[in-house]
């Protein structure tokens, strides 16, 4: 039985909804089913419940899904706007952006396996953050699309370009990020953005392949085996350059104001 919120301190969380299910923990992004965008609201909420989760090596798969009509519609513009608003200089900006590295990061060190189930629409910081998962299941109706380009931004949210390189190639991530094409679930499949596709109706039990043997797996080996995974990944490149991409963003957008 899914327990709501037994798991975490008891405050009150509005932007996301955190479950568990025995060693599994289901973290809902868009509870209200309102909007759609990864504001700072969800950024706090994430990083706080990432940064609890250290504490309980307990769980041992993390599912991020969206009660919403769509997965994730990308990172809240407005926010974007009214913080240049605020502080011409960027350093606002900065500090949003700042909090998107740390979730993605966080995603990428956390002893649990990482899990993103996906349906609706996956657009621009969406598609960021489900790549740093470490398995990827979509509905055969999701739609993708990277248009930071198209909307005068660099594709600079949380310092994603080089895990979405690393995750489906150079190649096609370069002609995504510079065309702003939408694609469909197959080709996210093909490009191995998505691991798993699956009917809307039978996603979660899609998931649910995943997660039953992951719980029984040792604990130890996960963690490590995740660790190296993510050493080699990134092994071809020289030096990490994600922690400028805060910096490159609010650059730009100080240029376009």
């Amino acid at each position: 039985m899914i327990e709501p919120n037994r798991f975490f301190s008891a405050q009150p969380r509005k932007a996301v909804l955190v479950e568990q299910d025995g060693a599994v923990l289901h973290v809902r992004l868009n509870p209200t089913a309102g909007d759609d965008t990864l504001s700072v609201a969800v950024l706090d909420d994430l990083i706080a419940v990432l940064d609890e989760l250290h504490d309980h090596p307990g769980i041992r798969v993390l599912v991020l899904s969206s009660m919403g009509a769509d997965f994730c519609l990308g990172a809240d513009r407005t926010e974007f706007r009214a913080a240049m608003a605020a502080d011409p200089t960027g350093a606002a900006l900065r500090r949003i952006a700042d909090k998107a590295h740390r979730v993605c990061q966080a995603l990428e060190s956390t002893h649990a396996v990482t899990i993103a189930q996906l349906h609706g629409r996956v657009i621009g910081a969406g598609l960021a953050l489900a790549a740093y998962c470490d398995l990827r299941a979509g509905a055969d109706t999701c739609t993708f699309r990277m248009p930071e380009v198209g909307v005068g931004l660099p594709p600079a949210w949380g310092g994603a370009m080089g895990r979405l390189v690393s995750e489906a190639g150079a190649a096609r991530i370069r002609e995504l990020m510079l065309t702003c094409d939408t694609f469909d679930a197959a080709t996210a499949h093909r490009l191995a953005l998505l691991h798993k596709v699956a009917p809307a109706e039978a996603l979660e039990r899609t998931v649910a392949t995943w997660t039953r043997p992951l719980v029984r797996r040792s604990p130890e080996a996960l963690l490590t085996t995740r660790r190296m995974l993510a050493a080699y990944s990134r092994a071809d490149r020289t030096a990490d350059i994600t922690l400028l991409d805060a910096h490159l963003l609010a650059a730009q957008v100080v240029r376009a104001h």
